[in-house]
């Protein structure tokens, strides 16, 4: 996924958009009403907004712990009060990317870095849906220092907000985004801004980014409800 809780909700018209930039690491995932992902376009212009998208010599420490195995399993962000498992995001014949089945439920593309790797790991979730908001909806308002804590092999990643941007699709930030990083980060996707009704998409996306701080041996507990 800035993206509030309350965009208009309009049906979009192409279900699947093509996934071969984002597997070159150059594009945004768009999640959205009705259709969930979509890619925006790429380009060499800078974001249209917000706060610086790294840190410097104030990045947090990686800790010490080895490296997780598997797939992650569970995200949570508790300023925005999100709890979901995870899905791993693939790639359907056409080469298109398979969003989340679910709305409340967030997602990770398989094909590039897992949580806890090093490099850009990319966590989208889906804006809203014809109920009303989904799981990224208030992805928009985190903050520098924001925790973001992702399970995977059984061992608690927690990595901090550093900052977000929003950015329209025809001026994605592609090296910023995608580009290699030397330690673990995180780049939470979603849509956001205004909702298009002549193209059917909303016009910008939101992009969350995080570096790794913390490993530990803490297994999840379970979701309330």
């Amino acid at each position: 996924m800035s993206a509030g809780p309350g965009p208009s909700i309009r049906r979009h018209r192409d279900r699947r958009v093509p996934l071969a930039a984002l597997v070159a690491a150059s594009a945004a995932v768009c999640l959205a009403a009705s259709i969930g992902v979509g890619l925006a376009t790429t380009g060499p212009a800078p974001p249209v907004a917000t706060w610086h998208p790294g840190c410097a010599d104030d990045c947090p420490p990686v800790g010490a712990a080895p490296t997780p195995q598997g797939p992650p399993t569970r995200v949570r962000v508790p300023r925005i009060r999100v709890d979901s498992t995870l899905t791993v995001l693939g790639l359907d014949q056409a080469g298109a990317l398979i969003p989340p089945a679910d709305f409340d439920i967030a997602g990770w593309y398989g094909g590039g870095p897992a949580p806890g790797d090093t490099g850009p790991a990319v966590l989208a979730g889906h804006l809203d849906s014809r109920r009303g908001p989904a799981v990224f909806a208030r992805l928009g308002e985190l903050r520098p220092g924001d925790p973001v804590e992702v399970w995977r092999g059984g061992q608690r990643l927690v990595f901090r907000v550093t900052g977000s941007l929003r950015t329209r699709k025809d001026q994605f930030p592609t090296s910023v985004v995608y580009g290699p990083t030397p330690n673990p980060e995180l780049r939470l996707v979603t849509c956001g801004g205004a909702f298009d009704r002549r193209s059917g998409h909303y016009r910008d996306n939101v992009v969350v980014f995080a570096v790794a701080e913390t490993s530990d041996p803490v297994p999840p507990k379970p979701a309330a409800g």
